[in-house]
């Protein structure tokens, strides 16, 4: 009965610490979701994964809570989106038609295709190609398998087994994106750094850039399948 009261008080602790963690994670993600999207429904499915976290968290481990927590709040916030099913069918076909035709440039090329180039090759004007980034953009949530583009990670770890998945791949795919990241054209990569790990806006990454707030989401909509195209590929 003491562990028990002792589990709980430490799990409850843990909740009541890391709330903001839910809402700081709900608020970066509505940078770039539909204004039809509540986030209050991110919140309430964010502390789900954060009650799941605190359960299953073993400091022994070596990570920290947070990090750990982090995770599992966004990926709770991601399944919600994906069971809510609010992305319309020609956006994910546009999406995969993106990536699949820059990597297709690029292997002919050898080296970064160009925007105008990709949009040669998907048959659109510039104009349209750049409307298609930024709707995809508004849709688009990054998680394992939307850069693995298959049932499987870049580790080939089958995501039906979470715990395996969730506990082997993380290190594995961090490492592999990173690498992959550093393979971007440089304006690209200094967006994914400072939208993922300086956690900016795209408004505030647009005035750090010098550009506007829609071009900053073309940018980032690019890179994004850039990186799907070069985890295709691997």
């Amino acid at each position: 009965m003491i562990k028990a009261q002792g589990y709980y008080n430490n799990t409850s602790d843990l909740i009541e610490r890391h709330a903001e963690l839910v809402k700081k994670i709900a608020y970066h993600l509505m940078a770039r979701l539909p204004a039809s999207v509540l986030v209050d429904d991110l919140v309430q499915s964010g502390m789900i994964g954060l009650l799941e976290a605190a359960r299953n968290f073993d400091g022994s481990k070596g990570a920290s809570f947070e990090t750990f927590a982090g995770i599992r709040i966004r990926g709770a916030m991601l399944d919600e989106m994906r069971r809510g099913d609010w992305v319309p069918r020609s956006v994910h076909k546009n999406s995969r038609n993106i990536a699949s035709a820059i990597a297709d440039v690029e292997k002919r090329t050898g080296r970064d295709a160009k925007e105008a180039e990709v949009a040669k090759q998907l048959n659109v004007s510039l104009l349209e190609y750049q409307q298609m980034l930024r709707d995809v953009n508004c849709a688009k949530l990054v998680a394992y398998e939307d850069l693995a583009g298959s049932e499987e990670g870049l580790t080939g770890v089958s995501e039906n087994n979470d715990s395996t998945f969730n506990e082997v791949s993380e290190n594995e795919f961090s490492s592999k994106l990173v690498a992959m990241i550093k393979q971007l054209p440089e304006r690209e990569a200094l967006v994914l750094s400072l939208y993922y790990d300086e956690e900016l806006n795209l408004k505030e990454i647009g005035l750090v850039l010098d550009v506007s707030e829609s071009r900053v989401s073309q940018i980032h909509s690019q890179a994004l399948h850039r990186l799907k195209a070069k985890a295709q590929a691997a």
